[in-house]
């Protein structure tokens, strides 16, 4: 079975299968340890999506004039290859109730949903009856740097009009896609308004200098299958992700080469719902659970990104790079009126 990390990908197209345990069976653990696990293991890979959706709302700080338009293609990749805190997390037994490790540690690092620790067994055991002891064992999830994946992708449409002096609306789209298993969609709204257009001599100013605000809201449903251990019906995860842009935004007013870069700060919040019925029907904590437990995660924090924007007539394409808490390359191919 994917683990909850292809959600991430598929949801861009990716088609990544991996091969790892799968997060419902620690609901045989009993439903507070599931959720304390969860949301430790989540949590990375909620924070550098938020991060990669919220990138590309700017290739200029020129803001269109009235009528002026941009369609681009964009394309987002969040890297996480040297950010090793962000691939695992230390499981602590004494903050668990049930769950203990196999070879008698009680404390030890396991992956995130980011990371690469693999084989890494755990076991519940209890008294189910007077002198009879159950135990159940499972190996914990991996993640995607187990498939020497180290970024987290993200892409859309996205188009930007002049409106009045100064200032430019934006949306974005990415189109609900279905897969099997996988079902996923975003879209945001932007203003951008150039403060120099208001300057006497503005087509002699050196520098266009304008402030960006840009909404993203992601939503993608992931659907389990059962296992061993774990048997039910409708299981799957719905993600929801909603994340809010400020910039400040400057560029150079060239022909045809341009350089801009911005400074600014990202907010987002992301909720996790595991939903369905899940029956444990192993180990000694054998339960029905029905919409089990909801996490939920912050992200925020300044960002900084520098890039160069090329034109050739209606023809324009733009590369830049950001450096946040997940440092981020977005492309776009643009193509545009003025």
């Amino acid at each position: 079975m994917k683990t909850v990390v292809s959600l991430v990908l598929a949801l861009f197209g990716f088609q990544v299968i991996l091969s790892q345990s799968n997060i419902n069976d620690l609901l045989a653990a009993g439903l507070e340890d599931a959720e304390r696990y969860t949301n430790d293991y989540l949590a990375p890979v909620s924070e550098g999506a938020m991060h990669s959706i919220s990138n590309g709302w700017y290739n200029s700080g020129e803001s269109k004039p009235l009528g002026g338009f941009e369609i681009s293609i964009i394309g987002n990749v969040s890297s996480f290859k040297n950010k090793d805190d962000k691939k695992a997390f230390t499981l602590n037994t004494a903050d668990y109730e049930n769950l203990q490790f196999v070879d008698g540690s009680t404390a030890r690092p396991v992956s995130t949903a980011l990371g690469d620790l693999e084989g890494i067994r755990v076991f519940v055991e209890a008294e189910i009856a007077p002198g009879i002891t159950e135990r159940e064992e499972f190996e914990l999830p991996s993640g995607l740097a187990s498939e020497d994946i180290n970024v987290i992708p993200s892409a859309f449409l996205q188009a930007s009009v002049g409106l009045f002096k100064g200032t430019e609306v934006k949306a974005r789209f990415f189109p609900k896609i279905n897969t099997d298993d996988i079902a996923a969609g975003l879209y945001g709204f932007g203003l951008q308004h150039e403060f120099t257009s208001h300057l006497p001599a503005e087509r002699l100013f050196p520098l266009a200098i304008s402030g960006v605000i840009g909404y993203t809201h992601l939503d993608a449903t992931y659907d389990f299958s059962t296992t061993d251990i774990i048997a039910g019906q409708n299981q799957r995860i719905d993600v929801v992700m909603n994340t809010w842009v400020f910039q400040a935004v400057a560029s150079t007013k060239l022909p045809v080469i341009n350089f801009y870069g911005g400074i600014g700060y990202m907010t987002g919040k992301s909720s996790t719902d595991i939903l369905g019925t899940y029956i444990v029907q192993s180990g000694p904590f054998q339960q029905t659970y029905t919409d089990p437990f909801s996490v939920e995660q912050d992200a925020s924090g300044v960002r900084a990104n520098i890039g160069t924007k090329l034109k050739l007539g209606f023809f324009r394409l733009n590369v830049d790079y950001t450096l946040a808490e997940f440092n981020n390359l977005a492309v776009g191919i643009n193509f545009g009126f003025r």
